[in-house]
C-alpha cells in the first residue's frame, strides 16, 4: 500500500507542477482584472449622458463617440492588455528563437506525405478527450462519428496514420473541457496570453490543465508508470507538428498585420466560436488552431483568405 499510495503522489505533484504556471498566470489575472474592469465605462451610464444631452448636437455626438468606444472596449475585453502584450513578446522570442527554425526545418527535410501521417496518429491519440467532451456536451451523435472514427483509423488506418475514416466522409473535429463549460453557459472571461501556451482565457484554461488531462488514459498511464521520457518526448514532437502546421500562415499573418497582438487576438476569438458552435458560424474565415495544444484541420487550409504554399 505505501508504494502504491507513493506513485499517486508523484502522479498528482506532476499534474500539479505541469499546471502550475497556467494556474498561477489565471490567479494573477483575476487579481489585477478585477479592479481594472471596475474602471471601464457602464455602458448604461454612457446611455444616460447620451439621454440628457440629446438637445445638443455636438455634445451628442460626443457621447455616441464614448459609446462606441465603451463598446468596442467591452468587445476586446482585454483588462491585462499590457501584461498580455509582454507574454506575447516573450513566447514570440521562443518562438524566433526554437519553434519557427526547427518547424521551416521539419516542413523543408520531411514530405507532407509523412507530415500529414504524423499528424494523424497524434490526432487520433487525442480521441478520448474529444469523445468524453462530446459525452459530456450531450452530443451524442458526434460521440459515435469520434467512436467510428477512432475504431476505423486505429484499425484500417494503421494506428491512425492514415486517416481512413476522413476519405469515407466522417470528418475530424475537436472538442475540450473549454467547450464543454461554454455550452452549459459559462462565459470565456477576459482574454489572457500565457507563458509559452499563447492565447487562452480563464475558462479554457481550466480546461485545458485542470480537466482535459484526466481524460485522456495515455497521459495517465505514462504518469503512473514514471516514462517522464516518453511524455516529454511526446509533448515535444505533438508542439512542433502542430505548430509546423500553421507557422508559414502565422508568418504572412504578421508581415501584413498592422498590429499582430490584435490580429492572432481576435483569430484565437473566432476560433474559438466557431468550435464552440460545431463551425455553425458561416459567415467567419477558415482559421486554423493557434493553440500548442492544436493543430489545423486541414494541412492545406487558409489563414484568413490567406493561402496555403503549395507544397514542393
Amino acid at each position: 500500500m505505501c508504494f502504491r499510495e507513493s506513485k499517486l503522489m508523484n502522479v498528482l505533484n506532476i499534474k500539479f507542477l505541469s499546471s502550475w504556471a497556467a494556474i498561477l498566470t489565471v490567479a494573477l489575472a483575476l487579481a489585477v482584472g478585477v479592479p481594472a474592469s471596475t474602471l471601464a465605462a457602464d455602458p448604461e451610464l454612457v446611455s444616460q449622458s447620451e439621454s440628457a444631452d440629446s438637445n445638443v448636437q455636438s455634445e451628442s455626438a460626443d457621447s455616441n463617440v464614448v459609446a462606441q468606444a465603451s463598446k468596442d472596449e467591452e468587445d476586446i475585453n482585454d483588462p491585462l492588455e499590457t501584461l498580455n502584450r509582454f507574454i506575447f513578446d516573450f513566447n514570440e522570442f521562443l518562438q524566433d528563437a526554437i519553434l519557427r527554425p526547427v518547424s521551416q526545418f521539419y516542413n523543408e527535410t520531411f514530405p507532407v506525405t509523412f507530415r500529414r501521417g504524423l499528424s494523424n496518429f497524434l490526432d487520433n491519440l487525442s480521441t478520448p478527450v474529444i469523445l468524453a467532451n462530446d459525452i459530456l456536451q450531450g452530443e451524442f451523435q458526434r460521440a459515435l462519428e469520434t467512436f467510428g472514427r477512432a475504431f476505423i483509423n486505429t484499425t484500417i488506418g494503421m494506428l491512425g496514420i492514415a486517416d481512413v475514416a476522413g476519405e469515407l466522409g466522417v470528418e475530424r473535429h475537436k472538442e475540450d473541457f473549454g467547450q464543454t463549460l461554454a455550452v452549459y453557459g459559462v462565459g470565456e472571461g477576459f482574454y489572457l496570453v500565457l507563458p509559452i501556451f499563447g492565447p487562452s482565457n480563464p475558462r479554457d484554461t481550466i480546461g485545458k490543465f485542470l480537466v482535459d488531462p484526466y481524460l485522456d488514459p495515455l497521459g495517465l498511464w505514462l504518469d503512473n508508470t514514471n516514462r517522464d521520457n516518453i511524455k516529454y518526448t511526446l509533448s515535444g514532437v505533438r508542439g512542433v507538428d502542430e505548430y509546423a502546421g500553421i507557422v508559414e500562415e502565422l508568418n504572412q499573418v504578421k508581415k501584413t498585420s498592422v498590429d499582430y497582438y490584435a490580429a492572432i487576438r481576435s483569430l484565437y476569438r473566432q476560433k474559438r466560436k466557431t468550435e464552440i458552435n460545431n463551425g455553425s458560424i458561416l459567415d467567419l474565415p477558415p482559421i486554423p488552431e493557434l493553440g500548442y495544444d492544436m493543430v489545423p484541420e486541414d494541412l492545406d487550409q487558409p489563414l484568413a483568405g490567406v493561402n496555403h504554399p503549395s507544397p514542393n
